[in-house]
């Protein structure tokens, strides 16, 4: 059986040129093609400015992020995560990747007609 883990990148900077830009997509597109199935959200990255929210609700900006992107992959152990996630392409741009087990916890009630 398979769990899902999140791929957090951290840090790490975006191609600058039309050269490296053809190179960071080559290089995540063989990586998509290898792991096929196993990447079950190929993710995004994120903006570096964020908004925090506090548990009194009260929201703060201006903060900027640590994350700067992610992908959730599925396998058979952490190690076979790692093992993923050591050929993950942001690796490249100078980012780290941090590896999370998600747990299959939360369910949504199917919406009313």
């Amino acid at each position: 059986m398979s769990n899902s883990y999140l791929l957090l990148y951290n840090g790490g900077k975006m191609p600058e040129t039309d050269g490296e830009r053809k190179t960071t997509m080559d290089a995540w597109n063989a990586w998509f093609a290898k792991h096929g199935p196993a990447i079950t959200d190929a993710g995004n990255p994120f903006s570096s400015e964020a908004r925090t929210i506090s548990p009194e609700g009260k929201v703060t900006t201006g903060a900027h992020a640590a994350a700067s992107g992610y992908t959730v992959i599925k396998a058979d152990s952490i190690d076979k995560a790692l093992e993923i996630a050591k050929g993950c392409p942001v690796l490249l741009g100078g980012a780290s990747v941090s590896v999370f087990e998600t747990f299959d916890v939360m369910t949504m009630a199917p919406a009313k007609a």
